[in-house]
């Protein structure tokens, strides 16, 4: 069984990586501030990920991944 650390740790960095994976652009008013965070949650979470902070690591994911799916769903972000 693994531990808490190392399931966190696991899903930070699947989460991330499919961040980075993903082709992402503006598409109407407002993405670019939406891209803008994206990337700096993304930034933040490689950060605190690096320094063991993996709490903060995995909830500076999550709000990355929240910005791109309300961008998507407003319409103003496009991924392929």
């Amino acid at each position: 069984m693994k531990s808490v650390k190392e399931n966190l740790q696991n899903e930070t960095e699947k989460w991330l990586r499919r961040l980075k994976e993903e082709q992402i652009e503006a598409a109407g008013d407002g993405g670019d501030m939406f891209l803008e965070n994206i990337k700096a949650y993304t930034k933040d979470a490689d950060y605190f990920r690096k320094e063991g902070d993996l709490v903060r690591a995995f909830e500076a994911v999550v709000w990355a991944w929240s910005w791109l799916e309300i961008g998507e769903e407003l319409g103003i972000l496009d991924r392929s």
